[in-house]
């Protein structure tokens, strides 16, 4: 996972509440077997809507999308996550997210951002012609118009995205830990390494 630190870019405004996963990545898209290409399937509901924010030629390629509260609900596919990453959205900005979509961001290195809804308004507005930052480390969204907007985050979370540390990267930071674990177990509970013999038969 890429460590995120400071994401600043211009921000797509969705603005609309409860986006479920569904119209984030809609079900025929599941069939895939690999995240690569899923960024072409998100929010195809809305992509079919004349002058929808996502063929807007200045947020081609925006890291950032501002939503309404409530963003992500709806089933616990991961999917959602991975379109996002597909189509270069790395932090999301909105009043709420679902707690499964807001952990299955958080797994695959996308920031969600909680602000409250007049700050979320504000940041729509400035979306609309100039780039938003976000700062991961001192957690503040700023504006070039001197705004700036602290949110709040769970420390352990806050570490992993600074760090880039996934489940695997936080099991390998305890490596020495796990191997003087395994010394003592082979020591103390040798029992545990004898064949099954169950098994065997």
């Amino acid at each position: 996972m890429r460590p995120v630190s400071t994401i600043e870019g211009r921000a797509i405004p969705l603005g609309l509440k409860n986006v479920d996963t569904d119209v984030i990545i809609p079900a025929h898209w599941l069939k895939t077997i690999s995240r690569e290409g899923l960024g072409k399937g998100a929010f195809e509901t809305i992509r079919q809507t004349p002058g929808n924010p996502f063929d807007v030629e200045d947020f081609a390629d925006a890291p950032i999308l501002i939503a309404g509260d409530n963003f992500g609900c709806g089933s616990s596919r991961e999917h959602a996550a991975w379109a996002l990453l597909d189509m270069g959205v790395t932090a999301v900005i909105a009043p709420s997210f679902s707690d499964i979509f807001a952990g299955n961001a958080f797994k695959n290195g996308i920031l969600a951002v909680e602000l409250p809804q007049e700050q979320v308004d504000r940041l729509l507005e400035v979306a609309q012609e100039a780039p938003i930052t976000i700062d991961l480390e001192n957690q503040v969204v700023t504006t070039p118009f001197q705004d700036r907007f602290e949110f709040p985050i769970d420390p352990f979370r806050k570490r992993c995205l600074l760090e880039g540390l996934d489940e695997i990267g936080l099991t390998l930071g305890s490596e020495s830990a796990i191997a003087t674990h395994e010394q003592m177990r082979e020591g103390t509970l040798p029992w545990l390494d004898k064949p099954n013999r169950r098994a065997a038969a």
